[in-house]
């Protein structure tokens, strides 16, 4: 049997899923854009929280320990499911949407002068 990972899976499979689940609990009345977004930022900083006061070496403990590393699969997963409910909802095509921010953000960080930078675009 297969195994369903990233390397054999499409965005347009995990919005079928995710629409699927929530069509079966009539979700659909609560998932407007305002509230998918708040739902972005609120797991974005759930998973910030667990980073929260944490030095480097701590980090790569915690990336190291089962149950720390489950939780943060945990918020990822569920940033990742706002995201695609998002984009669901609203007809948005996440890939194409990647595509044409990955060009625009070449043009604000050219690699002749951003490589190895950590600067925004208006000081490099």
């Amino acid at each position: 049997m297969n195994e369903i990972n990233d390397s054999n899976t499409n965005i347009a499979y995990l919005k079928e899923k995710v629409k699927q689940f929530c069509k079966e609990r009539d979700w659909d009345q609560f998932h407007n854009p305002k509230d998918l977004a708040i739902g972005i930022v609120t797991e974005g900083a759930e998973l910030l929280d667990i980073f929260r006061f944490k030095f480097p070496e701590e980090i790569e403990e915690l990336l190291k320990n089962k149950d720390k590393l489950l939780q943060i699969k945990d918020e990822l997963a569920d940033i990742l499911y706002f995201v695609i409910r998002f984009a669901q909802m609203n007809n948005i095509d996440l890939t194409d949407a990647l595509l044409k921010k990955l060009e625009k953000n070449e043009l604000k960080y050219p690699v002749i002068k951003s490589k190895g930078s950590n600067k925004k675009y208006n000081e490099v």
